[in-house]
């Protein structure tokens, strides 16, 4: 369905652009909300207050659902609600199924930290058809060093150079309609947030998270 994504601003594009409009899984055009919408009247308008930006590719995917236990909230009295890493793990010793119901809800947590790809190598069954299943972008792994698993794809980023690094700029027309919204003002305030300011993930065009 014909969607305009409208904010405060699109990341990295010229001043006053600040609509994206997504169209069949693409970018079908991105600039001043007055301008998307009127060459599109009938287009469904979604509102958000933030910034729009590409979505972001989690590079540490395959680690962080792979070694790292994400405790389901029945869980909570006896786990907690955080991620579990090395010893609580390995005492845990989750068999395939449950790997795999791990990685559904990391894979969850993922949206909502406006991650739309994921790169690596998955080698629990569970866990690559979860990772499968998700509709997430899958990349082979990343060039360069390992880095431990994390939630926040911009954990690290420094400046906004990069953080542009990261999106590789602002959305383009013919792009896949996988975006991200951010509940920033600019890039300066996204890299002291970092991505768990998230307030909206679309991926394919599909809105599949929002802050309720």
């Amino acid at each position: 369905m014909l969607t305009i994504h409208a904010a405060d601003a699109v990341l990295g594009a010229p001043e006053g652009w600040d609509s994206v409009a997504v169209d069949g899984g693409f970018v079908v055009a991105v600039g001043p909300y007055a301008d998307v919408t009127a060459a599109r009247p009938r287009a469904r308008v979604r509102r958000w207050s933030g910034v729009i930006a590409p979505g972001l590719a989690n590079v540490t995917a395959a680690a962080l659902l792979e070694t790292v236990y994400h405790p389901d909230p029945r869980e909570a009295d006896e786990l907690g609600t955080g991620p579990l890493t090395g010893d609580a793990v390995a005492a845990l010793a989750p068999d395939d199924a449950r790997w795999g119901a791990s990685a559904r809800r990391g894979l969850q947590r993922m949206l909502r930290h406006g991650t739309t790809a994921v790169a690596g190598t998955f080698t629990r069954p569970s866990v690559r058809l979860a990772v499968s299943r998700s509709g997430l972008r899958i990349h082979p792994p990343a060039a360069g060093p390992v880095l431990p698993p994390r939630l926040d794809p911009l954990a690290g980023v420094r400046d906004p150079a990069g953080l542009r690094a990261c999106t590789g700029g602002p959305p383009a027309v013919g792009d896949p309609a996988d975006l991200a919204v951010f509940g920033v003002r600019d890039a300066a305030e996204l890299v002291e947030a970092g991505a768990a300011c998230c307030v909206a993930t679309v991926l394919g065009g599909r809105l599949v998270f929002r802050v309720s």
